[in-house]
């Protein structure tokens, strides 16, 4: 009887431990139904505080956190403090090990080949153009088609138009680009694009870049205005020329099988606060990019611009680079953004 008894206690109290562990708390994500369950979001970028990206991203904490009466936790980490690489971060949301990122589009080729389109150099004019085509029919096929990759997909917003800086002299020409040790993203049609005009172009981590041009291991770098400023890059590039050479946007992407478990109030919540951080965040780069461009003079960069003449040579030496990725890209993906920029 005793015997009985104990057994009955010992299956007793493993039930509850077992039910214990299947509840949700505030610690934990929890993908159950229940309206009182509360789901953690840590979002990790490589911008800082004082960049667009983080603060439209503390507009969208708000917001989630707000109209979900707290059932969303969103954790922020600005700065590259969670990840050192935007390709790090990518597979980290692909793995679920963090729910959401904000990198630059171009890494994401590593991950799916189509997204290399938008890297095609001087396929965009201005931000009209681009803004017209990343929110297309065509740019939503692109973002749906990241859900076999493990990713949700839910908005584009702006890293910028990106621009050549170096230590040699101002870029008037294509041929001053020869020879540089030039420092490219991680992303192939970066890469194949500074090649062919003859630079020495390789991919390097975005952290530890501002000491490799300190000590000479790169010549010349590439980055919107924004990334210039706020990493301080002045400091260590005497010449900026204005090229425009490539767009390149950012994406909010999170953990597909995470926002799938949401329930569809906090599914519908998250699509539209992803659409209002775009807005607003899209709004802020180009008003940062206008002021910290004259920022950039007045800590000493020597700042050119081209003229649509100088422009033109450049595209005209690039040409081949749309035929090169074409098939790779995907032959139909790359003649419907070309039609949409013609």
């Amino acid at each position: 009887m005793k015997k009985m008894k104990a057994l009955l206690i010992l299956f007793m109290s493993t039930a509850m431990i077992l039910a214990a562990c299947g509840r949700p708390n505030n610690d934990n994500n929890s993908n159950g139904n229940s309206e009182g369950d509360t789901y953690k979001i840590r979002i990790a970028y490589l911008p800082s505080e004082e960049q667009s990206t983080h603060l439209a991203a503390k507009s969208l904490k708000e917001r989630l956190e707000n109209e979900s009466s707290g059932r969303l936790q969103i954790e922020l980490y600005p700065n590259g403090s969670l990840y050192g690489s935007d390709r790090e971060a990518i597979e980290a949301v692909q793995l679920n090990n963090v729910e959401m990122t904000i990198p630059a589009l171009s890494p994401l080729s590593s991950f799916n080949k189509k997204f290399m389109v938008f890297d095609l150099p001087f396929l965009f004019k201005n931000h009209d153009d681009a803004y017209r085509t990343l929110d297309s029919d065509l740019g939503q096929e692109l973002l749906d088609d990241l859900q076999k990759d493990g990713l949700k997909g839910l908005v584009y917003a702006e890293n910028g138009f990106r621009h050549i800086s170096n230590n040699e002299g101002p870029i008037e020409s294509s041929a001053d680009l020869k020879g540089l040790k030039m420092r490219t993203m991680e992303n192939p049609v970066h890469t194949a694009t500074f090649k062919k005009l003859g630079a020495n172009a390789s991919p390097f981590a975005f952290g530890e870049l501002y000491t490799a041009l300190q000590q000479g291991t790169y010549d010349a770098m590439e980055s919107p205005i924004s990334l210039y400023y706020t990493n301080k890059f002045y400091e260590v590039q005497k010449y900026l020329t204005i090229t425009g050479h490539f767009y390149t946007p950012t994406i909010l992407l999170m953990n597909n099988k995470f926002y799938e478990e949401l329930p569809d109030d906090l599914q519908q919540l998250v699509v539209e606060a992803a659409v209002a951080f775009k807005d607003e965040q899209r709004q802020l780069a180009q008003k940062q990019d206008t002021e910290w461009r004259e920022e950039l003079k007045q800590s000493g960069m020597t700042v050119n611009e081209l003229s649509p003449e100088q422009i033109d040579e450049f595209r005209k030496a690039l040409a081949p680079i749309y035929d090169q990725f074409k098939e790779e890209i995907g032959e139909d993906v790359v003649n419907r953004t070309i039609d949409m920029n013609q």
